[in-house]
């Protein structure tokens, strides 16, 4: 267990070198950063795979849920990624986090501060999908590509009884497990249903669509999107 928490330790203080050094690379080129794409995901829905087949094909920085919950529960280096940002980001950042917490009417514990501002800094320096932590609540819309993947439930059993190597039982426990898990947490956190679509920019059945097909879906639907958010002033 202790070898594992280093290794991550490791692996997030290579991101935030990384992230700080293209974000400088685009503040010199441009003063609008890229947008962002959040993904919300049912369980076996195949929401991390298509997460990690767009990043490669859309050049952009993957950040998933794992990576966003040390960082929000590390002080340290949530204060080295914040850093990363000049003053004027900053308080524009910590504007919108307080708008989020008077319209959700949150309780703001210290895991929620540090969460908030976490995905707050990335959206900023954008150009980034991040899965998972209910980002699509936390970032500005008009900044944000915010994506759901739904599945049938046979569909999803098939798809963790193939990750996991599970029985079909096991695979539907850990499905329902799972989902409930993260209603939860985002009913706790940000007053949310995770379910509803008015909180999508695009919603999407793998069971139908299948993840090769969902993947060229979003890279569609993104190109539209991005282009009236680049015109945009």
């Amino acid at each position: 267990m202790k070898l594992q928490t280093r290794s991550l330790n490791s692996m997030v203080e290579e991101q935030l070198t990384k992230w700080k050094s293209e974000t400088m690379e685009r503040k010199a080129v441009k003063a609008k950063p890229a947008p962002v794409i959040t993904i919300s995901r049912e369980p076996g829905s195949g929401g991390s795979e298509i997460a990690r087949k767009l990043a490669q094909d859309l050049k952009m920085d993957l950040v998933g849920a794992q990576i966003i919950q040390k960082i929000a529960e590390s002080a340290d280096i949530s204060a080295k990624l914040i850093e990363s940002l000049d003053e004027k980001q900053i308080t524009r950042r910590d504007d919108w986090i307080s708008s989020l917490i008077e319209t959700r009417h949150l309780w703001v514990d210290d895991y929620l501060r540090h969460l908030t501002k976490v995905i707050g800094t990335f959206g900023k320096q954008g150009n980034f999908i991040i899965v998972g932590r209910g980002a699509q609540y936390i970032l500005p819309p008009e900044d944000t590509f915010r994506l759901r993947f739904i599945a049938d439930m046979e569909t999803k059993i098939l798809n963790v009884m193939r990750d996991f190597g599970s029985s079909s039982e096991d695979s539907e426990k850990y499905i329902i497990k799972t989902d409930s898990d993260r209603r939860a947490y985002l009913r706790k956190y940000f007053n949310a249903d995770v379910t509803n679509p008015s909180d999508y920019d695009m919603v999407i059945n793998t069971g139908k669509l299948g993840i090769d097909g969902s993947v060229e879906a979003v890279k569609a639907a993104f190109a539209a999107w991005k282009r009236k958010y680049n015109a945009a002033p």
